[in-house]
This record gives structure tokens, C-alpha cells and sequence, in this order.
């Protein structure tokens, strides 16, 4: 499928590009490039073929987000500069 420069300054306009004469002939070439390389894909017989998100096969590093109590309350309360036996004693801020 060929692309004219017209439609290639048609959409830089729209998309408030200021391009260079040379500049819409080479997107025009490239453009046209690419959409001769999908029209060629679209020939492709993929009636078989199950869709897929991703070719590429992504495994998580990240453990498993698991609940886990590690530490005591009163430990992590043994720190704080002020509780009340159970929470924080924090300064009010509003």
C-alpha cells in the first residue's frame, strides 16, 4: 500500500508536527514501507494459530506475597517513643 507525502503532511498537521518537505517524503517511503510488510502479513493463513499475549515467556522473580508475623508486638513497641501497649503514640496533624 503506498502513502503520498500529501497524507503524510495531512496527519503531521493533525498531530501539529512542522515538517521539513524531505522529512514527508522519507516518512512517506517508510510508511509506505511498513504498510506493504502488514499487507503482506495479513496473507498469512492464522486460522490455526492460538492467540497469545506475549511470545516471550515471563516468569516472576518476586516471591509469593505470603502473610507472615516475623515479630512480636511488644518487640516492635519496646522502640517507639510513645504507645499506648497496643499502637503508636504519634503527634496529631491536621
Amino acid at each position: 500500500m503506498k502513502i503520498s507525502p500529501e497524507e503524510v503532511a495531512k496527519v503531521a498537521k493533525l498531530a501539529r508536527l512542522d515538517l521539513s518537505q524531505d522529512k514527508i517524503g522519507q516518512y512517506a517511503e517508510q510508511l509506505g514501507g511498513i504498510l506493504d510488510y502488514m499487507d503482506k502479513l495479513a496473507e498469512l493463513d492464522t486460522a490455526d494459530v492460538e492467540p497469545m499475549y506475549t511470545p516471550v515467556d515471563h516468569v516472576s522473580v518476586m516471591r509469593d506475597d505470603v502473610a507472615r508475623k516475623d515479630y512480636a508486638r511488644e518487640d516492635i513497641l519496646k522502640n517507639a517513643p510513645e504507645t499506648d501497649g497496643a499502637f503508636f503514640i504519634v503527634p496529631r496533624i491536621v
